[in-house]
């Protein structure tokens, strides 16, 4: 089992990512999105996964709105939903186990 690490993060989602994505996120990029979605995280019940569809909606809205008001671009809800996917396949690939509550 392997710890999360934003470093690796960050390289992993690079490769995951489309040319076309990759061309307009750098490194710094993802770094803030990876902060912007703990912020989320820590402001939200959203991983009680009870109405998954919704709490993704609010999760890439939220980030669409900060990234405008942070001055980091402007992206398209499927942008934002190709990072998010590429984001948990790299947590996927650590083979943490999921909170069974």
């Amino acid at each position: 089992m392997f710890e999360y690490d934003e470093e690796r993060a960050v390289e992993f989602i690079q490769n995951y990512l489309p040319q076309e994505l990759k061309e307009k996120l750098d490194d710094d990029d993802i770094y803030y999105f990876l902060d912007a979605m703990c912020e989320f995280y820590d402001k939200s019940d959203w991983l009680s996964e009870e109405d998954e569809e919704k709490e993704e909606e609010e999760l890439i809205q939220f980030l669409i709105k900060q990234a405008v008001k942070d001055e980091i671009g402007k992206f398209t809800k499927d942008e934002i939903k190709l990072l998010l996917v590429a984001e948990s396949a790299y947590s996927d690939s650590l083979d943490i186990p999921e909170d069974d509550d």
